[in-house]
């Protein structure tokens, strides 16, 4: 096949590493700030009603929309991963296939997603914490995002990576940008009482409606793009073939697994906090969310370098690959540090941007605190991860996710819980990610090492 992209290779192939990292990352970390705005805006929008029972709602749902991420990354990042390193070895038949694979089986799961929470509903909302308070409220926001929703939510993610694999973050991203836009333009005509007055059923609808017009965004992309780019969804192309499925799934897995365990992790940390009532409850859900701003930062670096360094490391390139990590560590050390800092100071105001009661505050700004301790940390993690998905190191991965919420943080929320009720709960991250952290860098280190002994390899040969 002959190539219409060669800027996107050259991309990968010769521009300096900081105009390449810049170019895939920044509009990754835009389209990323723009999700965690949109989702912000759904908790300042509820807020205003100031009922802690709708914000509640909101927070209570949280594991399920996270779950959706177990799909997204099973077949977005799977996908990309293999894409990516495909087109590092000029094998256009693979990235084809691979693409078709990763979007109707990302389509078939979303079908399963939605029926699965639709008819076990009684017992899913009473595993998320919820009680007869927020019951109604939880269920008529969950009829949107999860029922009626999982389809374009899923969707929407998984063809934005499959997009990105080849280099257009640009063009991932509007496509993200456009449905959380829309959603924050639709929040308050659906939430509050001078529009529809829905609550928190309003703000899943917002969302189940931007979803849709995000996934029609990269379906008319696609087709005036057939020609020239090489992502490909026509199902003719679909198939199962065994080197596609284990490559896709060999990162998708763990990436998947990774996010269920998220899931685990955010459902006990809501039913401890569910305890303490509904105004803990809505401070959890408002320091998460705030905390998300950051974070989704440093994975939007994770995740816009993984197609350069994926691509370098099939074409054999091994010390650009180590230059664009080094150089996004960086980035993402500085940047996280500085928000830690600003966050833990600030907390308060910041708390109270959200929601101005005095119980909320209290608790949102002990929240606040305990969490920023975790961030600067958190990218050294994400940095690694990111890594190993891109290099297809699956397992690696794994271990990462399995040492995260099973090993270290979900023991560390029963610990701390006993040992200081509630407030305790905002530490298990940093006692998990400081771990990791270290771990990381050992991991980085010694992937560099096997890459350095590679090229002189190949230059004695």
């Amino acid at each position: 096949m002959n190539i219409k992209s060669d800027k996107r290779t050259n991309l990968f192939e010769t521009v300096p590493i900081p105009k390449a990292v810049v170019t895939l990352c920044v509009p990754t970390i835009i389209s990323s700030l723009v999700m965690v705005l949109y989702n912000l805006a759904d908790t300042y929008f509820v807020g205003m009603l100031n009922d802690p029972v709708q914000n509640a709602a909101v927070t209570l749902a949280g594991p399920v929309l996270l779950a959706f991420n177990a799909v997204n990354n099973l077949f977005g990042v799977g996908t990309s991963s293999m894409m990516s390193r495909a087109l590092g070895r000029k094998d256009f038949d693979t990235v084809h296939k691979s693409s078709a694979f990763g979007f109707y089986c990302a389509l078939f799961c979303g079908v399963v997603f939605s029926l699965l929470c639709t008819i076990g509903k009684a017992p899913l909302l009473a595993l998320l914490g919820a009680d007869d308070v927020t019951t109604n409220a939880t269920s008529a926001y969950m009829l949107w995002t999860v029922s009626c929703g999982a389809v374009p939510a899923i969707l929407n993610v998984v063809m934005a990576y499959l997009v990105r694999s080849e280099g257009a973050s640009l063009h991932a991203s509007i496509g993200t940008m456009s449905g959380c836009l829309l959603n924050i333009v639709l929040d308050p005509i659906f939430i509050l009482p001078w529009g529809l007055n829905m609550g928190a059923a309003g703000a899943g609808l917002a969302t189940f409606l931007s979803n849709c017009v995000a996934c029609l965004y990269f379906f008319v992309l696609l087709h005036v793009k057939r020609n020239s780019t090489c992502v490909c969804i026509k199902p003719r192309v679909f198939c199962l073939q065994k080197e596609i499925v284990l490559g896709v799934f060999g990162v998708g897995i763990p990436a998947s697994i990774q996010n269920l365990l998220n899931v685990t992790g955010m459902t006990i940390l809501n039913n401890f906090t569910s305890s303490f009532g509904a105004d803990a409850v809505a401070a959890m859900g408002i320091t998460q969310k705030i905390y998300m701003v950051p974070m989704y930062v440093c994975m939007g670096i994770s995740q816009g370098i993984m197609p350069l360094v994926s691509y370098n490391y099939a074409s054999g390139n091994r010390k650009r690959m180590k230059s664009s990590i080094v150089f996004s560590g960086c980035i993402s050390v500085g940047f996280i540090t500085a928000a830690a800092l600003f966050f833990f100071v600030g907390a308060d105001g910041v708390v109270r941007f959200f929601m101005d009661n005095a119980s909320i505050i209290g608790f949102g700004v002990r929240f606040m605190r305990g969490f920023c301790l975790g961030l600067p940390f958190l990218c050294m993690d994400f940095l690694a991860v990111g890594v190993f998905q891109a290099l297809g190191y699956g397992k690696k991965a794994l271990v990462f996710a399995i040492m995260r919420k099973i090993v270290l943080e979900i023991p560390a929320l029963f610990l701390l819980n006993a040992l200081f009720p509630l407030y305790g709960l905002a530490y298990a991250q940093f006692c998990a990610e400081f771990v990791l952290a270290v771990a990381a860098v050992v991991e980085l280190l010694l992937i560099f090492k096997n890459a350095d002994r590679k090229t002189e390899e190949l230059e004695d040969v």
